[in-house]
């Protein structure tokens, strides 16, 4: 099943600019700002608005079974598993929300009272920050998307004071101190001389998975996706097809400055595992996922919004793949997840069609067989090119 969104009167908050009407007359809108100030993040969510109010009524977004059935992954995976959701500020309507979410597909509930659901600020503890409706897309996007593909993981979800790195970092940490295994990052900020520093202090932690959206300004880099300890993840425009798979897959680009975040750290060495030629240090992405907004995902959000959405960008890309390795196992103690895929490429789906700038070398902006900069290694055909 999948579900209508709604009309954009019922938005309760303004957002960003929209971008330029799509072919079948959709629009999206950015859901945060672009950040005003050095070393301050901005979310990767794209909300769709509509465009014509007959093309947005039919615009329609994919649920947990058909993010499983295009991903050939397990309809009821993650027990024993605590995945991460780090974000900035205060969604106060994220658990109610997604209530609404896990109900409406037929999830399994995930709540504080049963344990499930767990909810602190930056430091671990109760002060949780002021809310923030454009946020609060981000963070509904999120959880729904880690709920639909391991729907039995307990959920971590860790608010920074703001979107400033520090913060923001000092949230990833807290969230692997308190056991996440897996860690999603849908955000992201230019890259600058002080990526390394922290590189060093907020995403290096061995045997933990931190999965990290690429960035939807397309063509470019961003951090903390140029880490090289983290999956960075890139995105595709997901469609059904007569495929013996049942879908395909291209890179997601709209407009030269809007699409999925491709090309070489300015700044950040080149892990072992990376091989490429074209880039002397780290290069994005590793593997990616959906995350055109014009085949976007459902999500429901009341704070900042009035019910059913559908949601794309590649914050979208980031917490199913970081869901898709808690499926796959624990990673060994020590280990770099992001290495995993990189010796088991053909478990994942190559993405070879679509580009989104024109760059030297070619392969950094434009999707071909193997590697490539938009789409990684590929979009999971099951778990197997997710274990260590």
């Amino acid at each position: 099943m999948r579900t209508l969104a709604l009309t954009a009167a019922a938005l309760l908050t303004p957002l960003v600019a929209a971008a330029p009407v799509h072919a079948d007359s959709t629009r999206w809108v950015h859901s945060c700002a672009a950040p005003t100030r050095a070393d301050t993040a901005t979310c990767n969510a794209l909300r769709v608005v509509g465009g014509s109010a007959g093309a947005f009524a039919a615009q329609q977004g994919y649920g947990p079974a058909d993010l499983r059935s295009a991903y050939g992954l397990p309809a009821d995976g993650g027990a024993g598993t605590t995945i991460a959701v780090v974000d900035a500020y205060d969604n106060p309507k994220a658990e109610a929300d997604l209530g609404v979410y896990r109900s409406h597909y037929g999830l399994p509930a995930c709540t504080t009272a049963g344990g499930c659901f767990r909810k602190v600020d930056q430091r671990g503890g109760n002060r949780i920050p002021r809310g923030d409706t454009s946020w609060a897309g981000e963070t509904a996007l999120d959880l729904a998307m880690v709920s639909a593909i391991a729907p039995r993981a307990k959920l971590l979800l860790v608010e920074a004071d703001s979107a400033s790195v520090s913060d923001l970092g000092t949230a990833v940490n807290t969230a692997v101190s308190l056991g996440a295994k897996y860690v999603s990052i849908s955000w992201g900020a230019p890259e600058n001389s002080n990526a390394a520093t922290y590189d060093k202090s907020y995403f290096t932690h061995p045997g933990v998975v931190i999965a990290v959206a690429s960035g939807d300004a397309g063509y470019g880099v961003n951090f903390p996706a140029s880490s090289p300890h983290v999956t960075a993840v890139g995105g595709t425009t997901l469609r059904r097809d007569s495929s013996a798979r049942g879908w395909s897959e291209s890179v997601w680009s709209t407009t030269s400055t809007e699409g999925t975040a491709s090309g070489c750290s300015g700044r950040l060495p080149k892990p072992a595992w990376q091989t490429d030629s074209g880039c002397p240090r780290r290069t994005v992405a590793d593997v990616a996922a959906v995350a055109d907004p014009a085949t976007g995902v459902a999500v429901y959000q009341t704070y900042g919004g009035n019910g059913w959405y559908v949601y794309g960008g590649t914050s979208a890309s980031a917490p199913i793949i970081a869901a898709t390795y808690a499926l796959a196992g624990a990673p060994p103690s020590g280990s770099s997840p992001a290495s995993f895929p990189y010796a088991h490429p053909a478990a994942l789906n190559d993405v070879t069609v679509g580009s989104t700038a024109t760059c030297n070398p070619a392969y950094l902006c434009t999707a071909g067989t193997g590697y490539d900069g938009p789409t990684g290694l590929g979009t999971p055909a099951g778990v197997a090119a997710f274990r260590g």
